[in-house]
């Protein structure tokens, strides 16, 4: 339907259904900081960078598909049914996320999993959410919960993966469909909307949590039916060398410990291709946050992250350069940044 519509039509479509939904995001936000007695408040020139990295993101998206890296469907695929359908039950649950915070019960996790298979910077609830990343329950309730943190950005900052992975893949020859694999995949969002964009490509996902997977699979099933998904840590994979011709990592290393960090570069450096691109969304850092330091800084302490702090210093680029990939990319994108990088190819 939208692809019938005129280009100031659908660009007018477009900024309304992200007005509405940025003052709806808005609404809860000062909700959730009256209920949990949170003080921190911007400062005039923090919310003015912010605002004008929101405008420069939504124009972005809007340039993109212009440009055709993807298809002017995904802007309007905000799922606003099925969180319709799960916001009752987020909360609900939000007086338990509060008491949890309140008393910093980072270890409040279902009695039945079996911790032990887990790396322990991965035994506590990120966020201070229900189960953490350990039920089916908390994959179902993560998205909305995202996009509301995110004011209604989350998809739209995933997706600014796709031009560079384009890009990468359309720069090196393939003697069959190209291979993308999505390290820490969780629900598949990110996975979807490549899909779409790059249809001919085949999509592997790859997360810790067999839930997420689940969810993912779930998600997946009909965007493409062949993807496939492994249960695994991003430190150390079954996957064989040089096989994958882009790899991408949407929001996972902040998350990590600093020599996890490290061990996932090496990993994703190993599985690449000689060639291949490495595209990585996360959030913003120390060295392009300016204003919003303090922002990010909060983030840590109110959504409990504990290897954040770190993570801020812990420059990206940097650390793709140490193990051996060249960087072609490291920049601002709202609050988050993106990171693309090579693998060096076989010398000839």
């Amino acid at each position: 339907m939208t692809a019938l519509l005129p280009n100031r039509a659908y660009r007018a479509a477009y900024k309304a259904q992200q007005a509405a939904f940025l003052l709806n995001c808005l609404a809860a936000h000062r909700i959730l900081r009256t209920v949990s007695g949170t003080s921190y408040r911007p400062g005039s020139d923090v919310e003015a960078l912010a605002r004008r990295r929101y405008d420069e993101l939504l124009e972005l998206d809007l340039r993109n598909v212009e440009q055709g890296y993807y298809p002017r469907s995904l802007l309007f695929q905000v799922p606003l049914a099925e969180y319709a359908r799960v916001m009752p039950s987020l909360v609900r649950d939000f007086p338990r996320t509060i008491v949890r915070a309140k008393n910093k019960n980072f270890k409040d996790l279902p009695a039945e999993v079996e911790l032990e298979r887990y790396p322990p910077y991965f035994r506590r609830n990120f966020h201070w959410q229900t189960d953490g990343y350990l039920s089916r329950r908390s994959a179902d309730l993560y998205d909305v919960g995202v996009e509301f943190l995110f004011l209604g950005t989350a998809d739209i900052m995933r997706r600014q993966v796709i031009p560079p992975l384009a890009r990468g893949l359309s720069s090196t020859p393939a003697t069959s469909r190209p291979k993308i694999l999505d390290v820490a995949c969780g629900t598949g969002r990110t996975l979807r909307q490549i899909a779409e964009a790059l249809p001919d490509a085949k999509l592997y996902g790859l997360d810790l949590s067999p839930y997420y997977v689940g969810a993912a699979r779930r998600l997946l099933r009909h965007a493409a039916p062949d993807a496939s998904f492994l249960v695994e840590n991003a430190e150390s994979t079954p996957l064989r060398d040089d096989t994958f011709d882009a790899v991408v990592s949407v929001f996972l290393f902040h998350e990590l410990p600093r020599a996890a960090r490290r061990n996932t570069f090496r990993e994703m450096y190993r599985v690449l291709k000689p060639g291949g691109t490495l595209v990585i969304e996360d959030s913003a850092q120390y060295s392009e946050a300016g204003p919003i330091a303090g922002l990010l800084e909060r983030f840590a302490v109110d959504f409990h992250e504990p290897y954040y702090r770190d993570y801020l210093r812990d420059e990206l680029a940097d650390l793709a350069r140490e193990v051996g990939f060249s960087v072609e990319h490291s920049g601002p994108c709202f609050v988050s940044k993106i990171v693309v990088a090579k693998k060096p190819p076989l010398a000839s």
